[in-house]
């Protein structure tokens, strides 16, 4: 194959020490400046994200993505208030210092600055993009690929070292506008751009993709690939064995709905079964 982007290494090799992971997403409650948001202490939210994080992790999975879930409805990057940025990045390194694991950072909707900025003021090691490269029509409207700019910015702030987890063909979104391209070409957009690993999701939070689908965009990578949506314990094994990694949250959290929070006797019951 010739190769197109120049990301050195394996990402989840230098991140986890490893190269079959499972990370599980910390879905933040809702932060100051949300809809949502109603008054709550900024330290009840602060620890709940620790209890989330050390529940994933206590329970056997390799790391965490801290993410402003409970911000919906979504803005696009350039109407996200500062105020985000800053108590994500508190409670980000609070659950890094305390369990002193590695963990990403992902900013709703496409915030890939702020989410790099997240990460280098808490030790974050990597960021999830929605849309690194071209662009699509979202829940929040016309979403630009983020990659221009925040490669410079990150390249301003001396931190490289950061890894860019890049979803190709993301959820909750249609993408018409690049449809006389087919998938393969979207995720060799993503390598180009120097993404350092890719990221494979169905329709919607908590729906799985066809492993089919998963296997065209693992193939097209040439990059650690990973599956960031509808992963469970009946699904899981049959995923890993195409893709590098999981991002899972929903099937995880009590009852099995992504709001609640994490369920430690489910996330030891899913690495278990795993092992198995």
């Amino acid at each position: 194959m010739t190769q197109i982007g120049q990301s050195g290494g394996d990402a989840l090799l230098d991140l986890f020490g490893r190269t079959k992971v499972v990370i599980g997403v910390v879905h933040l409650a809702p932060l100051p400046g949300a809809p949502r948001y109603d008054g709550e202490a900024v330290e009840v939210i602060y620890q709940r994200g620790l209890d989330d994080a050390k529940a994933y992790l206590d329970g056997g999975c390799d790391g965490v993505i801290v993410e402003n879930h409970g911000d919906i409805p979504f803005a696009k990057p350039d109407d996200i208030g500062p105020e985000t940025a800053a108590y994500m990045a508190v409670v980000s390194d609070r659950i890094r210092r305390e369990l002193g694991r590695p963990i990403g950072i992902n900013v709703l909707a496409n915030a890939a600055i702020p989410a790099l900025a997240i990460a280098s003021a808490a030790g974050a090691g990597f960021v999830r993009v929605n849309q690194w490269a071209n662009a699509y029509v979202a829940n929040e409207g016309f979403v630009e690929g983020e990659s221009g700019r925040a490669a410079r910015y990150r390249a301003r702030l001396r931190a490289n070292g950061i890894r860019i987890f890049a979803d190709a063909h993301v959820k909750h979104g249609a993408h018409a506008i690049v449809a006389d391209r087919p998938v393969e070409e979207l995720v060799k957009d993503l390598v180009f751009f120097d993404a350092d690993a890719i990221i494979a999701t169905g329709q919607r939070t908590g729906h799985a993709a066809d492993l089919g689908y998963i296997s065209i965009i693992k193939q097209a990578a040439g990059l650690p690939t990973l599956v960031g949506s509808g992963v469970t314990a009946d699904n899981a094994k049959d995923i890993l064995a195409i893709v590098d990694g999981v991002i899972i949250a929903s099937a995880l959290k009590h009852d099995g709905v992504w709001w609640n929070q994490v369920d430690s006797a489910r996330v030891k019951a899913f690495m278990g079964g795993l092992k198995r």
